[in-house]
């Protein structure tokens, strides 16, 4: 097939650097503009240092941009629905890494993030963009909309449990320990290098905007409730996920390994990881970096019915540029795994 014309609107920022790097080297795709209305004119690697080399593409602002086939949207939250019309004139398909389509409910959005959408019109028009949930939608969908990275980890975590009606409605618990780059390239207060430095901060410990999502799609018509919280760790990348679930019927290993096996057993970017021995028995971010992987592991405490899962991913992979890179292959019926092969590293 002949390569596909994508560009980015919002390209300076960690996951706009991720998903241009990932872009440059798939085989099937012609990356045109990167948009960074503060950065017009400068080379991509004055933001990106470790494309220096690889890339001679210029910043452009986005009343330059042109028409392509493909426009990934990379600003801040609630910047998309503003223009989004203008952008629908750009590109028959579009995939917006922000959250501003996530959310199909009118009032759970306000809910959430404390005004109205500007384009309630258009929310059902947008996948919710976790493909192992929703791929037969993207092969004929336009519009895309990335999950969160925190919801990604937990959603994939708790899917098969809610699905087959396996869990409680209201007591599960989630937390999440998260890497510094979660809180964008932006400088505050909290990153100054004395402050950050070594700390261990709950900057979450309630009312995370990632838990509607999670509500929405493990829901399946019931009324249910998460508890989330959200741990800031002394990590660049990584999201790890401890979930405590309890569940409605006593489980043993062999039902919660044939549960994962029957929903994620063909799935490229799900593994579950639940070892005897070893340091490396379950899932753990570091491995991650750089991977599109979703580790997931368990154990069960058969004292209280509580299966405590473990999930892992890097947030600016599959929680990020590469799940938008997965739904790009799936939107254009390109091998899933297209550009997103890289194992992680290890040592690291």
């Amino acid at each position: 097939m002949n390569k596909l014309k994508v560009s980015i609107v919002g390209g300076s920022g960690y996951t706009g650097g991720e998903l241009i790097r990932l872009l440059l080297f798939h085989p099937n795709i012609d990356l045109r503009q990167i948009t960074s209305e503060s950065m017009v004119g400068k080379y991509l690697y004055k933001s990106h240092p470790n494309l220096r080399k690889v890339t001679q593409l210029k910043f452009s602002s986005i009343s330059e941009l042109e028409k392509c086939d493909v426009l990934f949207l990379c600003m801040p939250h609630g910047q998309s629905q503003k223009n989004i019309e203008v952008y629908k004139e750009l590109a028959d398909k579009i995939i917006d890494l922000s959250a501003d389509f996530r959310l199909k409910n009118l009032d759970t959005y306000k809910k959430w993030y404390g005004h109205d959408h500007e384009k309630p019109n258009l929310l059902n028009e947008f996948v919710y963009g976790i493909p192992e949930l929703h791929r037969e939608r993207m092969k004929t969908s336009n519009y895309v909309s990335s999950a969160g990275c925190n919801a990604t980890v937990s959603i994939l975590s708790l899917y098969p449990f809610f699905k087959e009606g396996l869990a409680e409605k209201d007591r599960t618990v989630i937390e999440v320990k998260v890497g510094t780059s979660e809180g964008g390239n932006k400088f505050s207060a909290s990153s100054h290098h004395p402050e950050r430095a070594g700390s261990l901060r709950s900057y979450m410990p309630v009312q995370h905007r990632h838990s509607a999502e999670i509500i929405q799609e493990l829901s399946f018509g019931k009324l249910i409730s998460v508890n989330f919280s959200a741990t800031s760790v002394d990590m660049v990348r990584g999201v790890l996920a401890t979930i405590h679930l309890f569940t409605n019927q006593k489980l043993e290993d062999k039902d919660i390994w044939k549960l994962y096996r029957k929903y994620y057993s063909d799935e490229p970017f799900i593994r579950i990881v639940k070892e005897k021995e070893g340091i490396y028995r379950y899932p753990e971010p570091k491995l991650l970096i750089g991977s599109n992987y979703c580790d997931i592991g368990f154990a069960i405490d058969e004292e209280t019915n509580r299966v405590v899962i473990i999930g892992s991913i890097d947030n600016m992979m599959k929680g990020a540029a590469g799940q938008a890179l997965q739904a790009f292959n799936i939107m254009h019926g390109l091998p899933e795994t297209t550009g997103l092969e890289f194992p992680g590293f290890h040592p690291i």
